[in-house]
Formats: structure tokens, C-alpha cells, sequence
């Protein structure tokens, strides 16, 4: 029984099709991405489908979860839930009808058999004939003569039904692995219908795949044991007249974590929107979600998502696992941060500030002189959104919010009040008060006057000013701040 491959001037259409199931995690996004990326490479199409039969683990919220985070990331679908398509619905619940229908042809064609058996009576054959009980469905159904199925129903037993495995190897060649046999045998029939009579995953992944005419199935590593099932039932599929041809399979690498463990939901880095909490950027984001498996060329890590568009093949993915590295990961999405214009930057830094406290829900006339003064100060420096609102703080609170860092106490010089003396005297008297007037004024004063060295003279100052030991450029945070908060601030650090 063959099946024809699909031939490789079909147009591209991909899938993403995750079970709503608690939240995002960077490798389900990942996969959305690559299989996003083929498309829109390919001038394809993306399928976003909810595998949603298990009603005891999904959820409205993680549906609507998968939403919010694809479209953060800017991720859209041609054909799916919400956007509709030839192929409605695309919620596997309200699919039932059309999987009866498949059910019935395979029936007829003799390609699924009515399993009786029970998990503990498969396991005890299994230890009876000295085998691993491990080793899962040993075949005992296919052959059930009229009198052994009357008693099993005479029982009330209902039964499952099992798709026939092929007695041959079975071959094909993974996009990005190449060539690979499974040998007649490894696989024992697998159910594909429960005994209430509800469809497995099993069998409506790839029924839903050769309705709506998928090409290529791109998906993680961790399935590809359960490929050779899927290329069973596509052939069974084809000669009942249900799928036209056998996609083209790619197993994507794993993720892996700290200590080369593959990433858990339980590791932090993992969840998407906590990375979007910390600040990643979408650009950044994406661009390393990118190289967990492919790259733009050997030394090129930064890029844009039109630069991934462009260039992205799935025969270009790597198979050996990719491991997520939170410091390269901030890096790059440092590096993207450096790349917006200014007026982007500051807008996006508006929700961490609120979540922070320190500005308005519409920011005020002040708190958007200040932002939009301070912005730049540190877009050079962050590389998480997320690290804006401590760098910032002291120049949203009140002079008497200003509480030094333990920290910057540290460090300090010994005739710390001589020094801020000096600097207070210096700037009274201050006409111009800009980064340059400044600077020049408490050199000459401290570095020149007191003769402290220029790495110790302006420490007081900048932790008076800031209460941080690093803070933004120190003479530029002195003009947002202007004279009588400087003053105030210095004058009341003078005296603590």
C-alpha cells in the first residue's frame, strides 16, 4: 500500500497546531516560528489550528493565551481559528462529525480492528511469554475469531480500534534529518478511536492535516517516534480516498536548558510572556528564537525578521539540540533595543514604568519631559526593558524617595561631607546649568579643588543624586532633574 509523496510544486502549506494547555512556552513559539517563517518565505500558507480534544487539560485562558502571544510577536495565519478559512472549523471539538466520517471509511476498508484487550491483560502476556511488559500493544486483536469477540462483549467490554501497522520497514527522509527506517515491527498497532467511541490524537492530527491539504509537517523531535504512525495512517487514509498525498516531515531540534536538560515549562526562561515581563522586545525575541536551530549565515547573529523571511529554508535547520542561553539571548535583544528610533524606545518603555509605579496611567506633562529627556540616556545601556524603571526611578521620585543602594556606599572617600560641601558650593553659584557647565564646575571643584581623584570625586555626587553607584550619565540626570532638586538632593545627603 504507497501513497504519493507531495510533489514539490504544490504550493507550501504549514501548520501550527498546539494544544491549549497553560501558557506559551519558547519552544511551542519557536516551531509557530519556523513554520511562520517557511510560509511566508515560500509564499505559502499558515494553518493555526486548536487541538483541543482533551477536556480536562484545556483551557479558554490558554487558548486566548496563544492568541495574545502570537500576535505580540507579530506571528500571523492565513487559515484558523479566528480568521476563519475553506476548512472551518479549525477547533478539533466541534470536528467530531468529520471524524466519524473518516472513521466509518477505515472501517470499511478494514483498515482499523476492534481491540479489546485491557492495559493489564496486555502486560500480563507480556511477562507470561518473558517479554518487557514495556513494550506496549503486542497484537493480540487482530485475529479475534466471532466467538472470543460475543465474549468480550457478553463482558460489556467496549472496544478501542487499532490501525494494522504495515509488516515492512518503513522510510522516509525528514527535511532535517535526512533518511530514516523504522523496522517492521518496532511499532505495534496503536489505537486510534477509545472505547467511548472519541477520536485520539492519533488519528485526528492527521486526518485534520490531509483534509485541509498540508504539505509539510514541521514539528518537534520529541514526535518523531509517532511519524511512522502518521505514515501508516496517511496511507490508509489515501486508499479510502481521504488524503490526496504524504507531507513532507521535518523534526525540529529540541530546546534545551541549563545543564543540557531539554527546557522545561518549569524552567523560568522558558515562559513567554515572563521573558516579555524581564523586557524582551519582539525583534530581539525573535531573532533568538531564530537561531535556536537555524542561522542567517555563520557570523551573522543579529538580523531583522524580514532579513529570517528571506533567507529561512527548512533544510537549512540544524539537527543537533539548541540549547537556550539567557546571556546571548539578552545580548541580541540588547542589540535590538540599540535599533529602535527613539520615539519607539520611549513609548515601549511606558508599560514597565507603570507596572513599576513611577508614572501615571496617562503620564502627566513632567513625567513626559522627563522620559522623553532620560530615554536616551539609556538606550545604549539596557539590555532588557525590563531594567529601565530601577535605572530611572530617581528621576520620577521625590527628592526624599531617594534612598542610597548599599551598594554605592561602598567606595566612597573619606572627607565624603568636605566633598559634597564643595559640590554644593559649586552649584549654587552655577548660572548655566547643562551637562557641560556641570561637569566643568565640579571638576574644578572636586578634582581640582579638593584634589580627589576624577573616579572618586563624582561617586558622592552621582549617589546623592541617584542613590546608585551606576546610574545614567550623571550631568545629563542633573539638567532632568534641574538645580533645586540637585541641590536638595546633595544637601540631604550631606547631612545623613
Amino acid at each position: 500500500m504507497t501513497i504519493p509523496e507531495v510533489d514539490s510544486n504544490t504550493p507550501v502549506r504549514v501548520r501550527f497546531c498546539p494544544s491549549p494547555t497553560g501558557t506559551p512556552h519558547v519552544g511551542l513559539i519557536r516551531t509557530a516560528l519556523f513554520n511562520w517563517a517557511y510560509a511566508r518565505h515560500t509564499g505559502g500558507k499558515l494553518i493555526f489550528r486548536i487541538e483541543d480534544t482533551d477536556a480536562a487539560r484545556d483551557s479558554e485562558e490558554s487558548y486566548q493565551q496563544l492568541l495574545e502571544g502570537l500576535r505580540w510577536l507579530g506571528i500571523d495565519w492565513d487559515e484558523g481559528v479566528e480568521v476563519g478559512g475553506p476548512h472551518e472549523p479549525y477547533r478539533q471539538s466541534k470536528r467530531s462529525e468529520i471524524y466519524q466520517d473518516v472513521i466509518d471509511k477505515l472501517r470499511e476498508g478494514g483498515f482499523v480492528y476492534e481491540s479489546y484487550s485491557t492495559p493489564e491483560e496486555i502486560e500480563a502476556r507480556h511477562k507470561a511469554a518473558g517479554r518487557d511488559p514495556k513494550l506496549g500493544y503486542d497484537g493480540f486483536d487482530r485475529e479475534l475469531s466471532d466467538e472470543q469477540i460475543a465474549a468480550f462483549k457478553a463482558e460489556g467490554r467496549q472496544p478501542a480500534l487499532r490501525l494494522r501497522m504495515p509488516d515492512e520497514d518503513i522510510t522516509f527522509t525528514d527535511l532535517v534529518r535526512g533518511e530514516i527506517t523504522f523496522k517492521a515491527g518496532s511499532v505495534p498497532d496503536f489505537a486510534v478511536v477509545r472505547p467511548n467511541g472519541a477520536p485520539l490524537y492519533t488519528l485526528v492530527n492527521p486526518v485534520d492535516d490531509a483534509l485541509m491539504g498540508v504539505t509539510h509537517v514541521l514539528r518537534g523531535e520529541d514526535i518523531l517516534s509517532s511519524t511512522p504512525r502518521q505514515i501508516a495512517l496517511y496511507r490508509a487514509l489515501h486508499a479510502v480516498g481521504v488524503a490526496e498525498y504524504l507531507p513532507r516531515f521535518g523534526h525540529l531540534p529540541y530546546v534545551m536548558g541549563q545543564g543540557n536538560k531539554k527546557l522545561s515549562k518549569r524552567d523560568p526562561e522558558s515562559s513567554l510572556f515572563l521573558l516579555r515581563d524581564w523586557g524582551y522586545i519582539k525583534e530581539g525575541l525573535l531573532n533568538y528564537l531564530a537561531l535556536l536551530g537555524w542561522s542567517l549565515s555563520a557570523d551573522e547573529d543579529i538580523f531583522t525578521v524580514d532579513q529570517l523571511v528571506a533567507a529561512f529554508d527548512v533544510k537549512d535547520v540544524l539537527g543537533n539540540p539548541a540549547r537556550f542561553d539567557l546571556k546571548k539571548a539578552e545580548a541580541i535583544n540588547g542589540t535590538h533595543i540599540r535599533l529602535l528610533s527613539a520615539e519607539d524606545f520611549r513609548e515601549r518603555l511606558v508599560p514597565y514604568l507603570q507596572a513599576a509605579g513611577l508614572v501615571s496611567e496617562e503620564l502627566t506633562e513632567r513625567q513626559q519631559v522627563i522620559l522623553a529627556e532620560a530615554a536616551p540616556l539609556i538606550q545604549e545601556r539596557v539590555q532588557l526593558l525590563g531594567e529601565a524603571p530601577e535605572m530611572l526611578r530617581f528621576l520620577f521620585v521625590g527628592d526624599d524617595d531617594v534612598a542610597p543602594a548599599e551598594d554605592a556606599l561602598k567606595g566612597l572617600p573619606e572627607n565624603l561631607d568636605e566633598v559634597l560641601k564643595a559640590a554644593i558650593a559649586a552649584l549654587e553659584t552655577l548660572n548655566d546649568w547643562d551637562a557641560e557647565s556641570l561637569q566643568a564646575a565640579l571638576r574644578t571643584a572636586l578634582v581640582d579643588g579638593l584634589e580627589v581623584k576624577p573616579r572618586l570625586a563624582f561617586g558622592p555626587v552621582r549617589t546623592a543624586i541617584s542613590g546608585r553607584r551606576i546610574s545614567p550619565p550623571l550631568f545629563e540626570s542633573m539638567v532632568i532633574l534641574g538645580k533645586e532638586s540637585s541641590l536638595n538632593r546633595l544637601r540631604s545627603f550631606s547631612v545623613s
